[in-house]
């Protein structure tokens, strides 16, 4: 097969293997895009799972949704150590630059109202020409969403673009990835903006997506966020879908596969999205001909885990410490000791914090400082308390053989 034209390979095609098997998800969100901009309120979406299930990918896809629907969009990817402010607020801008300038006036005042929310963060004292201007041309707003008060702000802000848009005839869509690394008082006013705009009717609605802990996190931050979001847990493929994600590439290229190679890929995947990708790649490079045929499998497979230790597990495990690797590892050993007793690895949801200590014969509360840094790191996370697993699949099962 001809490398050059690998229809597995990173950006190659118009359909990437993560988007097979997410038709509903696409069709639901299609149906959102129509009731809001119909003046109905609707939720706002969350996309959650573990990593590798193509969250972003699908992110991106729906974002693609909302442009063809002519609605402005900005997207932002939340980090531990940043605010939210000024990438929301640039984010923001691009949605209203994409709204269009048909109103000048009143595009003009939201980007002032976008720009004074922006500024807020500039620490005490800052000059003015060193002020945060993030493109906007037009002059700030004072008195508007820059009280200090990120909730109240938040609020006042997507209520001026959600008017802008309802002006328009239009809608918003701000599109969050990695969301559950937004600090508590984000989260916190998030909720209470998309309560409040969808109290108000306005065509205004956030996308995000992050780890399977996202809406235990939102739960936390205000009691009442069920109710502001639509969640949707984006999992493994199920076979069918995993073998289309494979033979659909291949037949636009004309090539084929044998049965008894997608049972070895579907084995060796899991079903997982971007492992059926590393797969499909190293199998489109070595095999020379089409059919694809098991011994294929066999002869790439090396390649596909080679990658995968070195830029899906390896990246993520060399950023944990010394004691942190040790507290991986336990966790580890005890999913390999429930499989011992019969049960299927990939069905182990969760490990005790309790037996990880008495893994390692320390103290639960010696841990503490490990497994929080594991957990900001979003290697691990809790769906309960008491109880973690790993936010990356077949984890587990990596760690074992490099040990």
């Amino acid at each position: 097969m001809d490398p050059i034209t690998n229809p597995y390979a990173p950006g190659a095609g118009q359909r990437p293997p993560e988007l097979a098997g997410r038709e509903e998800q696409l069709q639901t969100f299609d149906v959102v895009l129509a009731r809001v901009a119909a003046g109905r309120p609707d939720r706002s979406l969350l996309l959650t799972g573990l990593r590798g299930v193509g969250k972003t990918v699908l992110l991106n896809q729906l974002r693609s949704a909302a442009v063809r629907a002519r609605w402005g969009t900005g997207k932002i990817e939340a980090r531990p150590d940043q605010r939210l402010r000024r990438p929301l607020a640039s984010a923001l801008h691009q949605a209203v630059r994409e709204l269009g300038h048909s109103q000048a006036e009143e595009v003009e005042h939201v980007l002032g109202v976008i720009k004074s929310f922006g500024q807020r963060d500039s620490a005490p004292g800052t000059k003015l020409r060193e002020m945060w201007t993030g493109g906007i041309d037009a002059p700030a707003i004072k008195g508007r969403a820059d009280s200090g008060d990120i909730e109240i702000d938040l609020v006042e802000l997507l209520t001026d673009v959600g008017g802008l848009a309802a002006d328009l005839g239009r809608g918003v869509a701000v599109f969050i990835d990695e969301m559950q690394d937004l600090g508590p008082d984000d989260i916190s006013a998030l909720c209470a903006a998309c309560h409040e705009i969808s109290q108000s009717g306005l065509p205004v609605i956030v996308v995000g997506a992050g780890l399977p802990h996202l809406p235990a996190v939102l739960s936390a931050s205000k009691s009442y966020s069920e109710r502001l979001f639509r969640y949707v847990r984006i999992d493994r493929l199920p076979r069918e879908a995993a073998d289309r994600a494979l033979t659909s590439p291949a037949e636009l290229e004309g090539a084929a596969f044998e049965q008894e190679a997608l049972d070895r890929l579907y084995a060796a995947t899991g079903g997982y999205p971007y492992f059926i990708q590393a797969y499909g790649k190293s199998v489109w490079d070595k095999a020379p001909r089409s059919p694809i045929t098991p011994d294929d499998v066999t002869v790439a497979a090396p390649d596909a885990e080679s990658e995968l230790a070195v830029g899906f597990f390896g990246s993520r495990f060399e950023r944990a410490t010394p004691g942190e690797r040790e507290y991986l590892r336990a966790m580890a050993d005890l999913a390999a000791d429930t499989a011992a007793k019969g049960e299927e690895l990939d069905d182990i949801e969760s490990v005790a914090t309790a037996e990880v200590a008495s893994h390692l014969g320390k103290k639960p509360q010696s841990l503490s400082p490990a497994r929080d840094a594991l957990l900001k790191k979003g290697l691990i996370y809790s769906g309960e308390r008491g109880r973690i697993a790993f936010t990356v699949p077949h984890f587990g099962r990596y760690l074992r053989e490099q040990t």
